[in-house]
């Protein structure tokens, strides 16, 4: 029997465009604790590495001495859960998939993919959020920032995934938008689709990938390929 074809996907920026909704529970945070608040752009710059990272790349990008406000441990927790509290809330208000993405993900059932998601979001989170925007039923695994031990870049964050979901790294693919993603897609050795205007500061050029794609409009031509092989 021929092995499936595996694909991972991110999500936040990947699967779908999330960043107004945690740009409303940032800066909510923010005001409650007496920090500035950051537009739409620079939360974009922020994302992808979960919520203690964007809430303290945010408060370090005010001033260095913001820093040692938050020095305290008990103080870092208590912003982190009246993030996640406030964005578990409103998780899908403004959020809205990539364009293509549902029916690429239709396409690729029907073509007998295995689908997965790895993201740096909550497992929880991710769960309430694919079901809410109406696509969780099209993955057999979702893991989160707190399913493992490790979250991406560390490439175990896909290969566990991949092996759970009973696929094989050879013929798995990582479709990603950020240098979490491109990171772990190339220490664990897999092929990596990246979507431009990420959630990330880095260039393209500066991302690991083998493809580089705007949306999903189209990306059947890059994937076929791949069933083949």
């Amino acid at each position: 029997m021929t092995q499936k074809l595996t694909i991972l996907f991110d999500l936040d920026g990947t699967l779908a465009d999330t960043a107004p909704d945690l740009m409303s529970a940032h800066n909510h945070v923010m005001k409650k604790f007496g920090y500035n608040t950051r537009s739409l752009e620079e939360i974009r710059n922020y994302l992808g590495k979960g919520a203690a990272v964007m809430i303290g790349r945010s408060i370090w990008s005010t001033a260095r001495k913001e820093l040692s406000k938050i020095t305290d441990q008990k103080i870092k927790d208590e912003m982190i859960k009246e993030f996640l509290d406030f964005y578990g809330k409103n998780i899908v208000v403004k959020s809205k998939l990539i364009n293509g993405v549902y029916k690429f993900l239709k396409w690729a059932k029907s073509n007998n993919i295995s689908m997965g998601v790895c993201t740096n979001k909550q497992e929880h989170l991710a769960v309430d959020f694919l079901k809410k925007i109406k696509i969780y039923n099209f993955f057999e695994y979702v893991a989160g920032r707190n399913t493992f031990d490790y979250c991406k870049p560390d490439p175990r964050h896909l290969t566990n995934t991949i092996e759970i979901m009973g696929g094989n790294i050879k013929k798995s693919i990582m479709i990603g938008d950020s240098e979490n993603d491109s990171e772990a897609a190339k220490s664990a050795g897999i092929p990596m689709i990246l979507l431009e205007d990420g959630y990330t500061e880095k260039k393209i050029d500066q991302l690991y990938h083998n493809h580089l794609i705007k949306d999903y409009i189209g990306i059947e031509k890059i994937i076929s390929p791949y069933l083949n092989d």
